[in-house]
């Protein structure tokens, strides 16, 4: 996918997010640009965590905001054992060149104690950005 990993641990979860540009789903010249992107999540603990619900903040390179949160990611809400990992592939479409994301998932662990697990801040880069600064 891409050249770019981008990681985060907090506590014993390690989150790392490999963004991908796809310039042939995209339309420059109707300022629709989408990225993949693809998240990794390891539990480093020795309990078994469950990622429980999603923040995401898309921010485009006109600083415009949005704002995502939900249940679960990819319609599932993995239960994920002591050195095991979760994997899975999503999407952002923005309406300029570049941008960048982050957020954090709400995680559960085995004494149903909630906490959050930080996403890394990751950029959402293009070949048209350049464009842009002109």
């Amino acid at each position: 996918m891409s050249r770019h990993r981008y990681e985060e641990t907090t506590g014993d979860i390690r989150i790392a997010v490999e963004p991908d540009f796809l310039d042939e789903q995209s339309q420059p010249d109707e300022s629709h640009y989408l990225w993949a992107y693809r998240v990794t999540i390891e539990n480093r603990g020795s309990a078994a965590v469950q990622l429980i619900s999603r923040h995401w903040r898309i921010t485009d390179a006109r600083g415009n905001v949005r704002e995502v949160r939900g249940e679960g990611v990819v319609g599932e809400q993995p239960v994920i054992g002591p050195g095991g990992s979760f994997q899975y592939t999503s999407g952002a479409p923005l309406k300029t060149a570049c941008g960048f994301m982050t957020g954090a998932y709400q995680m559960r662990d085995e004494t149903g104690k909630l906490f959050e697990a930080a996403i890394p801040m990751f950029a959402l880069e293009s070949p048209y950005e350049k464009q842009m600064l002109q």
